[in-house]
C-alpha cells in the first residue's frame, strides 16, 4: 500500500538535526518505507535517517511530500498526518541572532584609541580574561590507526557517555546532546561506515569518507543553518575515533586556571562542554556562525563571544589579558590602563542593570498602594522550577504535567511521575505549586493512546473528557501526585471542566485512589482541588463549583477562544482573537467576582497575565494571582508598583462596560498617560564622590546609570546624542562645572543627572577646561522647549558662586535634589 502526505515545512530554521530528530522517531514506529520529497529541490530522503533528512535541504515554507509505502501505511498516514499539521512545527523555535548590522562604537571607548579587531557579534556580553588557544585535533591522525573497538562497540560506549550527559543536562544543553545521539544512530552514517569497512577500509578511514560524504552535502544547503551542522558530524566523528583508538595520543586536555578567554577555529558543542565554565569568560572563533551548536550553548551560558576573528590576528597576544564585547563585536588587544577603565566600567554596569532587575526578584508582588498579588511561574518540566524562583516567582501557576507523557512510546509510570512532582514542589519550599493533569487528546494527542482523528480537537475529545476510558493512566497520576503532594503545598487543578457532573466524578476518583494508597500503607498528602475555568459555561454556575473546588485558575487563551468562537491559530479568522474584546472583560468579572462572593481564591494562568498593558485591567479585576512565564517574573512586578489598585478597579469597572475593543485600548491609552512619570529631578540619577579619570567616563556612567534606572533602553545612542553635541561646541562652562545635553528620542524618562567628582577632569582645551561638577540633561523630543529653559536657567545660576559652591558642599543626593528644584522651579 502507498500514502502520500503533503505538507508545508514551517520550521523557522528548516529541517535540522533536532527536529529531523523528532520526525525520524515517530517514522520509525512503521514497518513501512517512509521517504521525504522535497519538492522545491526535488531532494528525497529516507525519513528514518536524521542525516538523510537534514539532507533534503528543507527550509522554511519549502512544500513537501512524505511517502509512505509498506502493510502499515495506512495506519502510518494518520498518526504523521496529524503529527506533521500539530507537532512537528513546534519541535523548534526560531532561533534568535544577533543583529549584524554595522554597530557604531561608542565615544566613551574610541576617544582612547583602543586596538581593536571588529567581529561578528554572536552572544552579548563583555568578557575580560587571558587568551587562550584551543588548538584543533586533527581527524586525520587517526587515519592510519588500527582501532581497538569496533564501529559497534565504538557507538555503544559513544551512546552511554552521551546519555548519561543528557541525564544531566537541561535546556538548550539536553536537546543538543539528544540531536548528536540521533545523528550517532542515524541509519545513513552507520550504513555508509559500515559500507566503507565491509570494502576493506579501516574504522578511522570509513568515518572520515563518512564524514567527508555528509559535509559535501551539507555544504551544498542554500541554508547557513544546515551548513553549520557540519561541525556537529565533526563532533560525533571525533568522538567515535578517540573511543576506537585510545592508544592514540591526542591532546585533549585543556584545563582552564584563570579567567580565560578561548580562542580557536573550531569549537564542536563537547569541546565546549568540557571546558570549565567556571573559568570561561569569552569566545573568539574564527569560523562559527550565529546558529551553530556551539553558539547557542555560549548564549544558554551567558558567555560572551564573537566569530570571523582570524587566530593568527590574535596570536602574539597569547597569554595577554584583553576584553571581548560581543554587544559591539569586538576584540579590544593590549588595552591601555583607559581602555581598560572604560571596559571595566561597563561590565560594571551591566551588573547594576542586573542587580536592578533582581530587586524585585524576592520582593512581594503587589501596587504602589500595598494591594498584593502573587505573581507565579508557568512550567512545563521540572528543570524549568529552580529556574523559575531564581526569576522571582512566587509559585507555580501552571505545571503542564502533559510534557511528561509526550515524545515517548509510553506513558510515563507513577514512580518517574513521583519523581517530577516531588522534585518541583521540593523547590517550591512553602510555594504553593498547581499541578494540572495532564491535557492530552484532542490538539496533543498521544499515539499510544490511539485516540480518534478530530475536526475539531479545541472542542473534542480531550482533557477530563479522556479520562473515563484511561482510567489506570488517571489513577496513576493521581497516586504519583498525592504522593509528592508529602513534600510541598499541592493544588490540584482539572482542565476542560464545564459541568458539576464531571467534578464531582473527579473527587470521586480522588477518594478511590487515597483509599488504594491507605490500604497499601503508601504515604500521602493532602491537596487543594481547583479547576481551569476555559469554558465560558462554568461562569454562569459559579456559586455551584464554589461548592465543589476550593480554588480557580483562568486560562485567558482558551477561555477567549471558546467565548468568541476564535481559532487563533486559524490565519483567516485569527483577527478576531482579542481578550480586550468587552465581552470577555465581564466574562472575567463574572468568575473572579462569583469566586470572591465564596472567599475562593482565582488565579490566570494565560498568555494575558504577562501583557504590561492590560496588567491594570488584571489589576482591577480583583484576580489572586497572575501566572506567566519566567523571565515576565520580575518586569511584571516593578510594573505592578506604579499602579493605585482602586484605580486600577475604577478602570476595569469602566472597560466592562465600552461597547468595542478600540473604546477599551483607548481607555488603557489614556490611563497610562495618566500615570505619574519618572521625576525629571530624583536621588537615583546624582552620584557622589565619583572617581573618574576623563570626561569620556563622566559621559559613559551618567548615560549608563539612566539605562541601570530604566530611563532609556537605548544607551549607546543615547550617548552617541549627548557626543553629537559635544562636538559642535564643548558643553564646559568653566568654573568647574559642564552642562552636556541633549534632546533626544533615545529617553524614555527625560532627566537632569549629577555627578559630583573627587578629582577634576579635562573637559575641554579651553583654559578653564578642567571640570569637577556635571550636570547632564537629556530630555525626550516631546518637551517643547523645555530643554533650552532648563539648560538657559541653569547657566544664569552657575554664574554665581554662591550658587556653586552650595552644590559643591552639600553632602546629600537629597538636599542636591530639594536645591535645584527651589532654584529652577521644576
Amino acid at each position: 500500500m502507498k500514502k502520500e502526505v503533503a505538507f508545508t515545512c514551517e520550521l523557522p530554521n528548516g529541517i535540522h538535526a533536532r527536529p529531523a530528530n523528532h520526525l525520524e522517531a515517530v517514522c520509525r514506529q512503521f514497518s513501512s518505507e517512509i521517504t521525504l520529497k522535497n519538492l522545491r529541490n526535488e531532494n528525497t530522503g529516507s525519513a528514518k535517517s536524521v542525516l538523510s533528512l537534514v539532507g533534503t535541504d528543507t527550509l522554511l515554507n519549502d512544500p513537501c511530500s512524505l511517502i509512505i509505502e509498506g502493510d502499515d501505511a495506512e495506519a502510518a498516514f494518520d498518526v504523521l498526518a496529524t503529527y506533521l499539521r500539530e507537532e512537528f512545527p513546534l519541535c523548534d523555535e526560531e532561533i534568535v541572532v544577533m543583529d549584524e548590522g554595522d554597530v557604531t562604537l561608542p565615544q566613551s571607548l574610541m576617544n582612547h584609541n583602543p586596538t581593536l579587531i571588529r567581529a561578528k557579534r554572536l552572544s552579548a556580553g563583555i568578557a575580560k580574561g587571558k587568551l587562550i588557544r584551543y588548538n584543533d585535533i586533527e581527524l586525520s591522525v587517526f587515519e592510519q590507526e588500527i582501532a581497538s573497538l569496533n564501529f559497534e562497540q565504538a557507538k555503544q560506549q559513544v551512546t552511554e557517555t552521551l546519555i548519561d550527559k543528557a541525564e544531566l543536562a537541561s535546556g538548550q544543553e539536553k536537546e543538543i546532546i539528544k540531536a548528536h545521539l540521533g545523528i550517532l544512530n542515524d541509519e545513513t552514517l552507520n550504513e555508509k561506515v559500515s559500507g566503507f569497512v565491509s570494502n576493506g577500509e579501516s574504522l578511522a578511514k570509513a568515518i572520515l569518507l563518512t564524514v567527508a560524504a555528509i559535509t559535501e552535502t551539507l555544504m551544498q544547503s542554500s541554508s547557513a543553518y544546515l551548513k553549520e551542522r557540519v561541525l556537529d558530524i565533526k563532533d560525533i566523528a571525533l568522538q567515535l575515533l578517540m573511543t576506537a583508538h585510545p592508544h592514540v595520543e591526542v591532546s585533549t586536555d585543556f584545563t582552564l586556571t584563570e579567567p580565560s578567554i578561548v580562542i580557536a577555529n573550531d569549537l564542536t558543542p563537547s569541546q565546549f562542554l568540557g571546558l570549565d565554565r567556571a573559568f570561561l569568560q569569552g569566545l573568539i572563533l574564527t569560523q562559527a556562525g550565529s546558529t551553530s551548536h556551539t553558539v547557542i550553548l555560549a548564549r544558554a551560558f551567558n558567555i560572551p563571544a564573537v566569530s570571523g576573528v582570524e587566530i593568527d590576528a590574535c596570536a602574539k597576544h597569547e597569554g595577554e589579558t584583553l576584553f571581548v564585547d560581543g554587544g559591539l563585536g569586538i576584540v579590544a588587544l593590549a588595552p591601555s590602563e583607559a581602555v581598560s577603565t572604560y571596559f571595566e566600567r561597563a561590565m560594571w554596569l551591566a551588573e547594576q542593570v542586573k542587580a536592578a532587575e533582581s530587586e524585585y526578584l524576592n520582593l512581594q508582588a503587589q501596587t504602589k498602594d500595598g494591594h498584593k498579588i502573587e505573581i507565579a511561574a508557568n512550567i512545563a518540566c521540572t528543570v524549568e522550577a529552580e529556574s523559575a524562583f531564581a526569576k522571582g516567582a512566587e509559585g507555580i501557576g501552571l505545571f503542564r504535567t502533559e510534557m511528561l507523557f509526550m515524545d515517548r512510546s509510553t506513558a510515563p509510570d507513577e514512580e518517574e511521575q513521583f519523581g517530577a512532582y516531588k522534585e518541583v514542589l521540593e523547590a517550591a519550599g512553602d510555594k504553593a505549586v498547581i499541578i494540572r493533569t495532564m491535557d492530552i487528546g484532542g490538539d496533543k494527542p498521544l499515539d499510544y493512546l490511539n485516540l480518534p482523528h478530530e475536526h475539531n480537537p479545541f472542542l473534542g475529545y480531550r482533557a477530563v473528557r479522556i479520562y473515563p476510558q484511561f482510567l489506570a493512566l488517571f489513577h496513576t497520576q493521581l497516586r504519583a501526585i498525592l504522593r509528592a503532594a508529602q513534600y510541598g503545598h499541592t493544588k490540584v487543578m482539572i482542565p476542560m471542566i464545564q459541568s458539576i457532573e464531571e467534578i464531582r466524578w473527579v473527587k470521586a476518583q480522588l477518594e478511590i485512589v487515597k483509599a488504594e494508597l491507605v490500604s497499601d500503607n503508601t504515604p500521602f498528602g493532602e491537596i487543594e482541588l481547583g479547576i481551569m475555568v476555559e469554558i465560558p459555561s462554568v461562569a454562569f454556575i459559579m456559586d455551584q463549583f464554589c461548592k465543589e473546588v476550593d480554588f480557580f485558575s483562568i486560562g485567558s487563551n482558551d477561555m477567549t477562544q471558546y467565548l468568541l468562537a476564535v481559532d487563533r491559530d486559524n490565519d483567516n479568522v485569527a483577527k478576531l482573537y482579542n481578550s480586550l474584546a468587552p465581552s470577555f472583560l465581564r466574562l472575567l468579572r463574572a468568575v473572579v467576582s462569583g469566586a470572591q462572593a465564596h472567599d475562593k481564591w482565582v488565579g490566570l494562568c494565560g498568555e494575558l497575565g504577562a501583557n504590561k498593558k492590560v496588567l491594570p485591567l488584571l489589576v482591577g479585576a480583583g484576580l489572586n494571582e497572575l501566572s506567566m512565564a519566567a523571565p515576565s517574573i520580575a518586569p511584571t512586578k516593578a510594573a505592578l508598583r506604579q499602579f493605585d489598585s482602586e484605580a486600577c478597579k475604577a478602570l476595569f469597572n469602566e472597560a466592562c462596560d465600552c461597547a468595542t475593543i478600540a473604546d477599551v485600548e483607548a481607555l488603557l491609552e489614556a490611563f497610562a498617560q495618566s500615570q505619574e512619570d519618572k521625576p525629571l529631578l530624583d536621588v537615583e540619577c546624582v552620584l557622589l564622590d565619583c572617581d573618574f579619570n576623563s570626561k569620556e567616563e563622566a559621559i559613559q556612567t551618567l548615560v549608563g546609570n539612566l539605562g541601570v534606572r530604566g530611563r532609556t533602553h537605548l544607551v549607546n545612542e543615547l550617548e552617541a546624542d549627548i557626543w553629537a553635541r559635544e562636538s559642535v561646541f564643548t558643553t564646559g562652562l568653566g568654573n568647574g562645572f559642564a552642562i552636556p545635553h541633549t534632546k533626544s528620542d533615545n529617553i524614555a524618562h527625560s532627566s537632569i543627572s549629577i555627578a559630583r567628582l573627587n578629582k577634576p577632569v579635562i573637559w575641554s582645551d579651553d583654559e578653564d577646561g578642567a571640570v569637577e561638577f556635571v550636570i547632564m540633561l537629556t530630555l525626550n523630543k516631546n518637551q517643547g522647549d523645555q530643554h533650552m529653559r532648563i539648560f538657559s536657567g541653569l547657566a544664569r545660576k552657575l554664574i554665581h558662586e554662591s550658587f556653586r559652591n552650595t552644590l559643591k558642599t552639600m553632602t546629600t543626593e537629597a538636599e542636591i535634589i530639594s536645591y535645584l528644584q527651589s532654584e529652577l522651579s521644576l
